[in-house]
């Protein structure tokens, strides 16, 4: 998977993807709507950060490229790519319990803190997509 060279983007079904790794320099990218929504993108070899009307949305340390993210009433589901191991973060519902998967396979349930936030771990070689999708119980 490619980084996403104008940091942000939509795809043709719908989703968003977003994220440079691979860059020295913190970039972002303000105002970039999407289904009604404004984003904003910071992304760079440290850190990857999405926010949604100002609002937290993801968060990768080190950074990722992103590509197919889609967030919904039942939960999220994205590919990720890095130079190594990260740990995301993302925006949910308040206290409540979710599946996390990683590849299509089930990595444990989480619960998501009163802020709504779910945190995770995902093993990456550089390169190589991991496909991740938390799920609502």
């Amino acid at each position: 998977m490619p980084v996403i060279e104008e940091l942000i983007r939509t795809e043709k079904d719908g989703s968003i993807s977003f994220g440079n790794y691979k860059l020295d320099k913190k970039a972002k990218l303000e105002n970039f709507e999407h289904k009604g929504d404004l984003y904003k993108v910071k992304t760079y070899h440290e850190i990857t950060k999405l926010e949604r009307n100002g609002m937290f949305v993801y968060e990768s340390v080190p950074g990722t490229a992103v590509e197919h993210f889609v967030a919904e009433d039942w939960g999220v589901e994205f590919l990720v790519e890095s130079a190594e191991d990260v740990q995301i973060t993302v925006q949910l519902e308040d206290d409540t319990e979710y599946e996390v998967f990683v590849d299509d396979v089930a990595v444990g349930g989480m619960k998501t803190n009163m802020s709504g936030k779910l945190n995770c771990s995902v093993e990456l070689n550089e390169g190589v997509t991991a496909k991740v999708k938390i799920v609502k119980r």
